[in-house]
């Protein structure tokens, strides 16, 4: 309530939440930025007017893009500092849009849960490592999942470690080892995560609106389901393997059964199946 009225007369894109404020503007020349500096004058001048004052030294920019001329701006008289990375609503964002800070940052939480239960945990069943490890590694993978192999080996080594601590199956295989404890490898739960988003997207069940984000195919097709997506060709990996973009090719592969689930629930159900049917379905091919 108190800083509803924050965005009024802001030309570029502002966003919310609690008590923190992002302002978003492509920047091509000096009149962009000038524009963006316009925006950041008028927010130091309403927290003048309605006396809830900006603590400067906690305000940043980042300037993304190869091509970013990274002007300088400034509020109350001071320069803002300048970042390559910052941490948002828990995952790291940094000004190369890649997610290798977060896979550090997740593992290294990931791993120290790991230390507690094999310190203090005796009996270390198959419910322990959904319940108090894998939240660290999959906390919002559909704005963060790696499409880097490194990466993806650095957070697969957690659940390695930790089918390991489980009694009676430490010699054998990593995949014979999830078999065993019925756990699917965490690039499936990853691509399975990134279905569900799409699907509460789609279903009006997710704020982020999927128009802002999809086109619909309007092609004919005989095969298939009924809300294919439009894939686009990507110059940049970075773009390639973005959420609107990687999921789409599993996502149109669905049958109609699975994209006309009406709950949540009912789709995971759906999705299930046919990683049980069809096998690699959740899996990258790269």
């Amino acid at each position: 309530m108190f800083i509803n009225d924050i965005d009024l007369g802001i030309v570029n894109w502002i966003l919310k939440f609690a008590d923190d404020t992002k302002i978003l503007s492509k920047i091509f020349n000096k009149t962009s930025s000038n524009t963006l500096q316009e925006d950041l004058t008028k927010l130091v001048q309403w927290s003048h007017d309605w006396q809830m004052e900006f603590n400067i030294q906690k305000c940043k920019v980042m300037h993304i893009g190869h091509s970013n001329p990274g002007y300088k701006y400034l509020m109350d008289n001071q320069y803002l500092q300048e970042v390559s990375d910052e941490k948002d609503l828990g995952i790291i964002i940094t000004n190369d849009l890649k997610s290798a800070a977060q896979v550090v940052e997740a593992c290294k939480k990931a791993n120290r849960a790991l230390g507690m239960i094999s310190r203090t945990i005796k009996y270390k069943s198959k419910s322990v490592l959904p319940s108090l490890v894998r939240p660290h590694l999959e906390y919002c993978t559909p704005v963060w999942s790696p499409h880097y192999v490194k990466d993806k080996h650095m957070l697969e080594k957690v659940q390695h470690r930790f089918t390991r601590m489980v009694p009676g199956i430490k010699e054998l295989p990593y995949k014979d080892r999830l078999k065993q404890l019925g756990l699917c490898k965490l690039e499936e739960r990853r691509n399975r995560a990134d279905l569900l988003e799409m699907f509460k997207m789609l279903t009006g069940k997710s704020s982020p609106k999927y128009k802002s984000l999809f086109e619909r195919s309007t092609l004919s097709a005989t095969r298939g389901h009924s809300v294919k997506l439009v894939k686009h060709r990507c110059k940049l990996d970075l773009q390639k393997y973005f959420f609107c973009e990687r999921v789409i090719d599993r996502w149109n592969q669905l049958s109609e059964d699975c994209v006309s689930c009406v709950t949540v629930n009912s789709f995971k159900g759906k999705i299930d199946i046919v990683r049980q049917k069809k096998m690699g379905f959740f899996e990258d091919h790269t």
